[in-house]
């Protein structure tokens, strides 16, 4: 069974889909394909958890998804069968922070 991809609130969508949207193209590209893989295996062979994970408002980033330089941040809900989509970053060192 599929899980359905959702953000937690409106706000964390436009911010990251604004982050999306200032990427360069190839890499918006990749990011639509790696959050269509999420839907269908949100647990990707070679993508540790985030230790410690990142608290992100009410909500904790514990998963990530590499795509270049860039990570996109994310919860799963095994119960309900969700991925919330937390955070597209770019990889820095602040990229692990909270903010």
């Amino acid at each position: 069974m599929s899980y359905k991809l959702r953000f937690p609130t409106n706000s964390l969508k436009k911010k990251f889909d604004k982050k999306v949207g200032g990427a360069p193209q190839h890499i918006q590209k990749k990011v639509s394909g790696a959050i269509e893989d999420l839907e269908k295996n949100p647990r990707p062979r070679g993508e540790p958890k985030i230790k410690p994970p990142i608290p992100m408002a009410a909500y904790v980033a514990q998963y990530r998804k590499r795509i270049g330089n860039y990570r996109i941040l994310y919860d799963i809900d095994d119960k309900n069968k969700i991925v919330w989509l937390l955070a597209f970053r770019g990889r820095n060192e602040r990229t692990y922070r909270s903010r």
